[in-house]
């Protein structure tokens, strides 16, 4: 089943085809840069490797034969010839013909020559159906199973459709692959069955042995067998549903579970067992869903970043290959779920403890340890709670409440939510407190001044209740109006710091103020000339996790001061990281809160911003940061 001679036709006589490729992908019209000698040369080469592939059913050996012929650009014939030559032969052939192309993609193949290689047998369908009669139904197969393995897109059906003369076999394959084989119930069961599969194991058989080699993996934490039983699954194609299922089980499980799943993973992906496309179907099959998983892990979105940053830090993972991980999609915050419930019973007593103690460190401790930080709803709440709480109480707990929100460091967002359900909820409030317009205005002209958010915040706010939206109520509008006004008179920041009394928070703010000079002076020492090891042992004796995004503000900051001149704090970044001392929450919040600030910065550094975006590629080269992090300043 040799190719035909119109493959080394030149592409400008191929108009079909051309335009079929371009729909798909440009590189495709670009013509190839060997010789029809090296392409003939190729051509012996792969058909030598397919047979010893068939003969020893060696996946790793015929992806390294492949890879080492270095001329990627004909690919898509190794993956005609592929299939053509499996369609001459028993089921066996065609099955493995099936696994090893799954198995290549991404890795070695890249995905416009498995489209076009896909294109080329539904052109030449008339051609192999001269020597294989039932050739459309076993093509069509093969394309459904590619379809169904994720290495070539739905819509290739389409597009191709308007590449081919009408009545040709291959529209007749497109045709019989989507009506026959993608549209019937338990489709995906079906076609991965056609041929045998993996030892006769269906789909739900393969789900079933997956999740319990993973319950009893945690259970007994032997990896050696975990792998064993992983490789003797033989389901190569299919290793992505154990990488999607096994960050979903650490996500669920929480606690020392995490580790556990990513060593796993690790030793899989370093011995070779799971391949690097299908771990990185795995993690994108999970970020597709993470939304879901949010209904019953509430902080699912952050423990998966937080994983694709260990992952990728440990080398196993190219985080830049992933599917973006967007921001929380915006949405209204359920205040009658259970969860939630249970949530403000643990926030009022949170607050209520801080107003008797002062104490802001335990207040971040409490909520960190919860995981409830790392939620932007329950951010939201506590917002509510904090300031509601508040307003009920004199000016000693309104001055702890606005210096409390100021220290928190939450993301402006998740305050100005928090501002909303109390706009919502002020018409009901003002029964109970009359003064709540006044006591609003302070609280939202105090975020401002604090740079808790942004007056555009405020503004956005005022126009969103303004245009009658859920939870403009007269008295929120009012509050936030009042709020605007004041803060636009003549040295209005110092009038409104001293509303209720400032300075009432006593020992607790200077507590902090204690804790951020400790931080710089501990940077400063190292920087001097210090140990490493006596710098990591002095962040961690300070037990506050929950605060290490200032170790990491401070040292940008100092790094850009001194113009990239000296390494030794980025080195002491790299080295906490890698200890595990700062988490990839925390660098990320580090990073954010420099982000806010460059502006500031560049009174003193002009090439701040300039500066700063280097430094956030270089994060994100080394696995600190997620890819999706912006690299600009947020204005």
């Amino acid at each position: 089943m040799e190719s035909r001679p119109d493959d080394l036709v030149p592409p400008a006589m191929h108009k079909p085809a051309i335009q079929c490729a371009a729909a798909e992908d440009a590189s495709l019209l670009r013509s190839p840069t060997v010789s029809s000698e090296e392409f003939m040369q190729f051509k012996r080469k792969a058909t030598t490797i397919l047979e010893e592939y068939f003969s020893t059913d060696d996946v790793a050996a015929t992806a390294n034969e492949l890879r080492e012929l270095r001329v990627p650009c004909y690919h898509y014939y190794f993956v005609k010839k592929l299939v053509s030559v499996a369609m001459d032969r028993h089921d066996r052939e065609k099955e493995m013909a099936a696994v090893l192309l799954s198995s290549l993609y991404g890795d070695v193949i890249d995905r416009p020559q498995v489209y076009k290689g896909f294109g080329k047998l539904a052109e030449s369908c008339d051609d192999l159906s001269v020597d294989t009669p039932d050739a459309v139904d076993i093509l069509a197969v093969f394309v459904a199973r590619a379809i169904i393995d994720d290495i070539l897109p739905p819509a290739f059906l389409a597009k191709q459709l308007t590449c081919l003369p009408e009545g040709c076999k291959g529209a007749e394959v497109l045709h019989r692959a989507e009506k026959s084989y993608l549209s019937v119930p338990h489709h995906g069961e079906i076609i991965l069955q056609r041929w045998g599969g993996s030892k006769s194991i269906t789909v739900e058989e393969a789900k079933a042995k997956i999740a319990d080699i993973l319950e009893e993996y945690l259970a007994a934490g032997d990896i050696g067998e975990a792998c064993r039983c992983i490789r003797g699954l033989k389901i190569s194609f299919f290793h992505h549903d154990i990488v999607k299922r096994a960050l979903t089980l650490a996500m669920e499980r929480g606690g020392g579970a995490e580790g556990h799943i990513l060593d796993l993973l690790k030793s899989a992906s370093d011995e070779g067992i799971i391949n690097e496309s299908q771990i990185t179907k795995g993690f994108n099959r999970l970020i597709d869903s993470v939304d879901d998983l949010t209904l019953d892990v509430p902080n699912a979105r952050r423990l998966l970043k937080s994983m694709i940053l260990k992952a990728s830090s440990e080398g196993w993972l190219c985080a830049s290959s992933l599917k973006p991980l967007g921001p929380e999609p915006k949405k209204a915050v359920v205040e009658d779920d259970a969860a939630v419930r249970q949530f403000k019973a643990k926030t009022l007593s949170i607050i209520k403890e801080y107003f008797l103690t002062g104490d802001i460190i335990e207040v971040m401790s409490s909520l960190e340890a919860e995981n409830y930080a790392c939620s932007s709803s329950y951010n939201a709440i506590f917002v509510k709670k904090l300031i509601t709480s508040a307003m009920d109480r004199k000016s000693r707990e309104k001055e702890m409440a606005s210096v409390l929100l100021s220290s928190l460091g939450m993301p402006p967002e998740d305050v100005v939510s928090g501002f909303h359900l109390l706009i919502e909820s002020a018409e009901d409030a003002a029964l109970d407190n009359p003064a709540i317009v006044e006591d609003l205005t302070m609280f939202f002209a105090r975020s401002v001044v604090d740079e808790v958010i942004t007056p555009s915040n405020l503004e956005k706010m005022e126009e969103e209740a303004g245009r009658g939206k859920p939870g403009g109520s007269s008295t929120g509008l009012l509050a936030l109006r009042n709020a605007r006004a004041l803060l636009g008179a003549k040295l209005s920041a110092e009038r409104i710091l001293r509303c209720w009394g400032g300075g009432a928070t006593g020992k607790a703010g200077w507590e902090l103020d204690d804790v951020k000079d400790k931080i710089g002076r501990l940077l400063q020492e190292y920087d001097c000339g210090g140990d490493i090891r006596e710098a990591c042992q002095c962040i961690k004796e300070l037990g506050m996790p929950f605060f290490h995004h200032e170790v990491v503000k401070k040292a940008l900051v100092a790094i850009m001061e001194k113009r990239g001149k000296d390494e030794r704090l980025w080195g002491l970044l790299a080295e906490c990281y890698g200890r595990g001392l700062i988490t990839p929450n925390q660098m990320t919040k580090g990073f954010e809160r420099v982000a806010g600030c460059v502006d500031d910065l560049a009174l003193d550094v002009p090439d701040a911003g300039k500066q700063f975006c280097c430094y956030v590629e270089r994060a994100k080269k080394g696995g600190w940061l997620d890819a999706s992090f912006p690299n600009g300043v947020r204005s």
